[in-house]
């Protein structure tokens, strides 16, 4: 009897087909857990990989938080927070929110002013000093004086450079078409990320910049300071991003910027936009738009 049970239990295995998840339901990820910092590398420009320095990163409440509470100025303690992975295709949702005032000591145009890197280098890739990795930011901006615009959501290009119009755009900075948003408001905020072919900027389910391209850009804020400003901003080894001028950046880590104005993130999610594209796997989805066969599961 008992080898009768074996042996319709084997039959069962070998019946039993994969289940296959839904390919139209959309699987986003959560990159904060609300509670910890588990997942997130830091680099702040002087000190050592992972100094959390004078207690600028929190998980409070579900809530990331960038603070400055612990200085009394801020002293060039630019720092980035770096989730632990690269993604290269991917839509990346979350809400960011101003908070307070901007510490002293910071420079004035940083005043709620902060961002989101994409297609960054990696937090150990930093040098000591350097205050921002080579990445595309999507900056946050919040308005300052009631009836003068400063939209939020657009482009900085610390090392690098975007295409618009067909053309390589050199500024370091481009503005989006977005709304002036002003106080300590949530902004809900994403960000469509097509390897190295585009990127799309949304904010408050609103289109608001889009470019071509992202490439190494062969100075750090412009072309024009022939190499003199990536020593500015600590950036040692330069003569290796210079060679690289014009190489398209397919891939890169996700990082959050702490540069002197307190800010808070909450709902941090991705969605992978590659995956297995196989029909027959299991784990295919139909959004996907870039291939990875490795990842196939039968």
């Amino acid at each position: 009897m008992l080898l009768v049970l074996l042996a319709l239990q084997f039959m069962a295995c070998l019946n039993k087909k994969p289940v296959q998840t839904n390919p139209e339901e959309e699987t986003w990820v959560s990159l904060f857990n609300g509670e910890n910092l588990e997942g997130w590398e830091m680099k702040f420009s002087g000190q050592d990989l992972n100094v959390n320095y004078k207690n600028t990163v929190r998980a409070e409440d579900g809530i990331l938080k960038l603070s400055y509470d612990d200085y009394d100025t801020f002293g060039d303690a630019y720092g980035h927070v770096y989730y632990h992975k690269p993604f290269s295709y991917y839509k990346i949702r979350f809400d960011y929110q101003f908070v307070g005032d901007q510490i002293e000591g910071g420079t004035p145009g940083n005043n709620r002013n902060s961002g989101i890197m994409l297609h960054s280098q990696s937090a150990a890739s930093n040098g000591m000093d350097q205050d921002f990795p080579v990445s595309i930011e999507m900056q946050f901006l919040g308005g300052l004086e009631e009836g003068k615009e400063r939209p939020t959501g657009n482009v900085c290009t610390p090392g690098t450079a975007v295409e618009m119009n067909g053309e390589v755009n050199y500024d370091h900075c481009i503005s989006s078409s977005s709304e002036t948003y002003y106080g300590d408001q949530w902004i809900s905020a994403e960000a469509i990320v097509m390897g190295g072919e585009s990127m799309t900027f949304i904010i408050e389910n609103d289109t608001v910049l889009a470019f071509q391209k992202p490439q190494i850009g062969g100075g750090f804020i412009s072309k024009a300071y022939e190499g003199e400003d990536w020593d500015r901003f600590g950036v040692g080894n330069k003569e290796e991003w210079i060679a690289k001028e014009g190489k398209i950046l397919t891939e890169g880590y996700i990082a959050l910027q702490a540069e002197s104005h307190p800010i808070n993130f909450r709902n941090l999610e991705l969605l992978n936009l590659c995956g297995c594209k196989d029909p027959k796997a299991k784990n295919y989805k139909s959004y996907y738009v870039k291939d990875d066969p490795s990842a196939c599961e039968y």
